[in-house]
Parts: C-alpha cells; sequence; structure tokens
C-alpha cells in the first residue's frame, strides 16, 4: 500500500503546502494557538471524524475509526512557533511580529491533515483506530505533558503506540534518520549565584570578589564533564550567561551564572545536576564564599523503542526504497516534549529530510532563516499513513 499512500500524498501535497503556507503565515506561541486549530478543522472539514479537544489548550485529537475493532495508535504533530523574527523574504512569511514558525511545526501539522486525508480515503480497509494528535505547546511549554496530565490519552483512547515526526532542513528529501534507544537530549537549565561582598575596585583584600570565582567556576565545570561523565554516557554542560558588576571601579557583591544541560541518560543527567552543585559550592567555600544554586528539569530523554523502531525503519524503506533510511550513530543533542509519550507507550520518532533545492540555503531549525524544500511533505504525510496502516495491519 505505499505505492498508493505516496501517490495520494503527491496528489494532494498542493493542498498540504497551501495549508502550511497558512500556518507558517500566522505563527502562534505556547499552548493556546485558536488561529492554528481553526486552519486544521477547516483543513479537515470535508472529513466526518471523531474529535477530541484538550480542556487545558487548543490542541485537538482527531481519530478514524477503522470497520472492525483492533490496535490503536497516536501519530502526533505540533503546531507551536517560537518567539523570534523570520528573516525570509517569502510570500507566505510571518505577518506576527517576533513569531516565526523556525522548527518547522507549520510544516508537522499540514503534513498530518495530509495523512488524515489519506487515511480516511481507506478507513473501510481498516482495523482499528488512529489518533492524530495536533499539539501545542512543545518550545518549552510542555504542551504533551499538559494533555497527558489532563487525559486525553486515558483508557478508552489509550494508544497502544505512538509516532512523531520531525522534519530537518539538513538532510535530503526522500530520507529519514532515526535509531533506537535515546534519539534526543534531556533539556534542563541551571543557575548558580556567588556571593561574596563588594567593594572598591582598587582594594580587592578588603572585599571578597565573587568575579574570579564564577570564572573558576565555569572552568571547573568542563573539566568535571570531561573527568567524571562516562563519554559513552555524554552530557553537554554549558555556561551561557555571566552576570556582575554596575561599573569598572566597583566589585560587585555577587555573580549570578546561567546554563543548560543536555544528557541523554538518568543516569548522566543525575551525576551532573549534582556534579554542578558541588563544584560550586566548594569552590566559593574555598574562597570564604557562599552559592545560591537552582535547576530546572526541563523535558526528560527521548527514547525510541526498539521493536517500534524496527517496525518503522522498515515502514520507511517500503515508502523510500533502501536509501531512505540512515541509522543515526548516534543522539542528538536537541530536546522533544514527545519524550513524554514515550515514556509512556512504545513508539518512536524520525527526522524527515526537507533540504532545500539550493543547497547553500539549507541552515537549521531555530534559524531565523530556516527554509524548506516543501515537496518533501508529500514523504511525510506518506510515511504517517504508512505507519498506521501497517501497524494496524499487524505487520
Amino acid at each position: 500500500m505505499s505505492v498508493d499512500s505516496l501517490a495520494k500524498a503527491s496528489e494532494i501535497l498542493p493542498d498540504i503546502i497551501s495549508l502550511r503556507r497558512k500556518i507558517h503565515a500566522n505563527p502562534e506561541l505556547g499552548n493556546q494557538l485558536p488561529d492554528t486549530k481553526a486552519a486544521v478543522i477547516d483543513a479537515l472539514s470535508d472529513c466526518d471524524l471523531d474529535i477530541r479537544y484538550s480542556k487545558e489548550t487548543t490542541g485537538l485529537v482527531v481519530t478514524l475509526n477503522g470497520v472492525n475493532p483492533g490496535p490503536r495508535i497516536m501519530l502526533r504533530a505540533d503546531m507551536d512557533a517560537l518567539p523570534m523574527p523570520e528573516d525570509n523574504d517569502l510570500e507566505f512569511a510571518s505577518k506576527n511580529h517576533g513569531k516565526m514558525h523556525a522548527c518547522g511545526h507549520d510544516a508537522h501539522a499540514a503534513m498530518l491533515v495530509g495523512a488524515v486525508k489519506i487515511l480516511y480515503e481507506q478507513r473501510r480497509k481498516l482495523s482499528g483506530s488512529v489518533d492524530f494528535f495536533f499539539q501545542t505547546g512543545e518550545e518549552g511549554h510542555y504542551g504533551a505533558k499538559v494533555a497527558i496530565d489532563e487525559g486525553l490519552f486515558d483508557a478508552p483512547n489509550q494508544p497502544d503506540a505512538v509516532f512523531a515526526i520531525h522534519i530537518t532542513p539538513l538532510l535530503d528529501i526522500g530520507k529519514v534518520v532515526s535509531k533506537a534507544g535515546p534519539m534526543l537530549a534531556a533539556a534542563d537549565t541551571w543557575q548558580i549565584e556567588v556571593m561574596g561582598k563588594g567593594g572598591h575596585a582598587s582594594m580587592p583584600h578588603d572585599c571578597l570578589d565573587p568575579v574570579p570565582v564564577a570564572c573558576e567556576i565555569v572552568q571547573a565545570l568542563q573539566g568535571f564533564v570531561t573527568r567524571r561523565i562516562n563519554p559513552f554516557d555524554p552530557v553537554v554542560l554549558t555556561t551561557t550567561m555571566i552576570e556582575a558588576g554596575t561599573t569598572s571601579n566597583v566589585i560587585p557583591e555577587s555573580a549570578r551564572l546561567t546554563g543548560t544541560l543536555r544528557s541523554t541518560s538518568e543516569k548522566s543527567r543525575s551525576i551532573a545536576h549534582e556534579g554542578i552543585e558541588r563544584i560550586a559550592r566548594k569552590i566559593a567555600e574555598a574562597y570564604e564564599m557562599e552559592v545560591n544554586h537552582s535547576s530546572s528539569y526541563g523535558y526528560p530523554v527521548t527514547i525510541n523503542d526498539e521493536k517500534f523502531t524496527r517496525f518503522a525503519k522498515n515502514t520507511a524503506i517500503g515508502l523510500l526504497g533502501e536509501e531512505g533510511y540512515i541509522e543515526s550513530k548516534s543522539p542528538m543533542m536537541g530536546a522533544e516534549d514527545f519524550s513524554y509519550f514515550l515514556q509512556r507507550w512504545p513508539g518512536a520518532m524520525f527526522f524527515l529530510g526537507v533540504k532545500p533545492d539550493d543547497a547553500s540555503l539549507a541552515v537549521p531549525c531555530h534559524s531565523n532563516r530556516m527554509i524548506l524544500n516543501e515537496q518533501g511533505m508529500a514523504h511525510g504525510s506518506a510515511l504517517y499513513a504508512e505507519i498506521a496502516i501497517n501497524f494496524l495491519k499487524g505487520a
């Protein structure tokens, strides 16, 4: 059935592109996306489908039931944009100042609508149910967790498996990449405030200068990663902000450090967080100072289920050919709230190539100049559909 899915996706691609451009021109942030929700519902108005609405967000679950009972699979697309400017000269560039679909969520939503239409035509051949989840708030607003916590996928709507696609403009169209096990990192932030004693810059001996102590902590954290973290269970620990002082002749009373921690297992995540606090405190004590430390835990590690990843890989190869699937050699250090679904149910996330025809224009997601090859969205819609078809028939 893969040829039919891809042929149908190519046939409806103009509609998929049109929807993607409509969403792209009107980006919305967080968990309240009324215009995006309306665009999706309007695009599906010609299909007779069951819809469940989130009470906490503007997310929605569109359900397609086959003619006979069977397994249930959830296909997910996120819909929110980023709080950043767009610097592309496009007819459908963002109309909302300071907001941009720079991570491809507009394409995800449009591709999933395409999958609904592909499967809707084949609904009388299906046994089981497909939930198409149009999710809000992936960009730091915990949209997936909100949906799970409010019971949107509780029985009798609990899925047997879950699947998501994320585009990447750095990979050729017609190709997908993934792997079993950790696929994306956990993403946390941390803050350290070094508490000293301020005074005149000409008399540091009468002060407790927090600035060099803060600098020493930064350096020590890098050594900690290379000497205390297993390189085969890696973390990325980065200090991204240093704040101290107000003028050139005053030693400040405090210095503040802020950073991010990316990890690919709960073990390395825990070791790193404990180490950050311990190193900062001990170094400060050596200089007779104290620290205030805090951590903010973000999305957990995105872990693809081994069995389901193998199934999805075979489905992708059946759709795109042997060269269409690329096995990732290592996890990516970005983070995804689809991880919350993968903590509960078996499933996987795949990355879909949408590299522009002019490779010099290929920039990563979250760039203010990110563009994509819209022809690649046909592969995304077809892959969503084929995953559902093959899962429901027990392939």
